[in-house]
């Protein structure tokens, strides 16, 4: 190979092991084959890259190929014949270093959006596949989310069937090893120094198939039912919190584990309190003669009330704060505020005797009627 390593990497001479690596897991799912089905410049570049990565990543083997290049690792240089377990021309098999490389991360779908491994497989030993995940949407009251609570729901889900045990197979009967994969689970077809691995049509990568299928599910090994589950409701939960029950999904295929539940809370509004994170605000009526004078009054809050001391001339629509009377927070011994607003409350009726002494206080203070103030007295007086 002709190419310099470095280059193909995009790295530089200097470039550290961690920085080598990086290079190489970003170029190698660019042009892994399976991405880049049938393009055959794709494969030989992906080939190219991995050999580069494979030399560069080796302290020795990088060292002997500063000295002498691409030469010393060619048939007939003096290493071709040094490597263990290598595919033609001395090189490991591209697939093997990309399956080392990136084996600890999950599936090949990962990348490129599909369900299976590297290899295209659905797992590593290419079982069952596991059954779906179901959501299941909940309201509650936003006293339920202060003080947590328990709910016990019931909705509808695959669950094993009683007839078969979850297996599909009639009574009597066991699953029988796939004939095409023979019991692998997947198949596997070869290109040149490339193998190609795709999960088994014929048993869906389980490398069983039902010879016989159960009567009550025709072989799926699982037939709809009615579930129920208690679910624990922690304090401090929010519109849009999610709580898994594990195993509360759908059923798998046989032989298969079931899925999660993913129960999605929403918190219905209170006619008292408006909630904003982990903050409550409430709007108190305070009366006129507080406001001005100074005093105490007592405000709600989700777990009683408290006490707010109010200062003298305190304005309509001031905003106090109560710390460590909000909202719980959640998997946290700690609470947020609450937040109180002031309005002014207008008595509905006046005595003869309240409203002469009203009248004189407005007077008092510039006012030549209670009743015939104008706006722009209000605005500038």
């Amino acid at each position: 190979m002709a190419e310099d390593y470095y280059e193909l990497l995009g790295v530089e001479r200097r470039a550290s092991a961690e920085e080598i690596k990086k290079a190489y897991r970003k170029q190698a799912v660019k042009y892994h084959p399976d991405k880049n089905q049938g393009d055959k410049a794709a494969e030989e570049k992906f080939k190219q890259i991995s050999q580069a990565y494979e030399v560069l990543s080796d302290p020795k083997k990088r060292s002997t190929y500063d000295q002498f290049g691409t030469a010393a690792f060619q048939p007939g240089g003096g290493m071709g014949n040094n490597f263990s377990g290598q595919a033609a021309g001395g090189f490991q098999n591209p697939f093997d270093l990309f399956k080392e490389v990136f084996g600890g991360m999950g599936g090949f779908g990962d990348f490129f959006g599909g369900q299976t491994d590297f290899f295209g497989q659905q797992n590593s030993s290419g079982g069952p596949r596991s059954g779906n995940s179901l959501r299941y949407d909940l309201e509650i009251t936003l006293r339920e989310a202060f003080a947590g609570t328990e709910k016990t729901i019931t909705y509808r889900r695959p669950i094993p069937c009683s007839k078969c045990g979850g297996n599909g197979c009639a009574p009597g009967k066991n699953p029988e090893t796939c004939p095409s994969c023979r019991g692998r689970g997947v198949m596997v077809t070869s290109r040149g120094m490339f193998q190609m691995s795709q999960t088994c049509s014929r048993c869906g990568g389980t490398g069983k198939v039902i010879a016989h299928p159960c009567e009550g599910c025709g072989g799926k090994g699982c037939v709809q039912g009615r579930h129920s589950i208690c679910l624990r409701i922690p304090a401090g939960v929010e519109t849009g919190t999610q709580l898994r029950s594990a195993g509360g999904g759908e059923c798998g295929g046989p032989g298969a584990s079931p899925g999660d539940l993913y129960v999605v809370i929403h918190v219905k509004e209170d006619q008292l309190f408006l909630r904003e994170g982990n903050g409550l605000s409430i709007s108190v009526a305070v009366p006129f003669s507080v406001l001005v004078l100074g005093g105490e009054v007592e405000v709600p809050t989700l777990d009683g009330h408290g006490m707010l001391k109010i200062p003298a001339g305190t304005q309509s629509g001031t905003v106090f704060r109560l710390r460590g009377k909000g909202m719980p927070i959640l998997n946290r011994e700690q609470r947020g505020d609450q937040f109180v607003q002031t309005q002014v409350e207008v008595p509905d009726k006046l005595t003869k005797e309240q409203r002469e002494k009203l009248e004189t206080f407005a007077k008092s203070m510039g006012q030549a009627s209670v009743e015939k103030v104008g706006f722009f007295q209000r605005m500038f007086r």
